[in-house]
């Protein structure tokens, strides 16, 4: 994604955006499979939510605007912490009994 946008190449870009986010669906079709407190579209979401700030960082980078970098950076590290306690709360509910005093 990063090659095609710094080239300017839309077409390239608009194909490695639907690659990302196919991906990104896939991780999330997997993630519930694996545990039933992990809903297919609540993952999907944070996990797009992810790649939209990823995205716009990127973007900022590539443009030189350095103080949207950082806040998008900030965006980017606020959704993967609440993505981490999301899947963290899964696993505990999972395995409630391994986490019992």
């Amino acid at each position: 994604m990063v090659t095609a946008a710094k080239k300017g190449d839309k077409a390239a870009l608009e194909a490695a955006d639907k690659k990302w986010h196919a991906n990104a669906e896939e991780i999330a079709v997997f993630l519930s499979s694996a545990n039933p407190n992990w809903k297919q579209e609540d993952v999907q979401g944070m996990m797009n939510e992810h790649l939209k700030f990823t995205a716009d960082e990127a973007v900022a980078r590539i443009q030189k605007d350095y103080a949207a970098d950082v806040a998008a950076y900030d965006m980017v590290h606020e959704a993967i912490l609440k993505m981490a306690d999301h899947l963290s709360n899964g696993i505990i509910q999972q395995f409630l009994d391994k986490f019992k005093d």
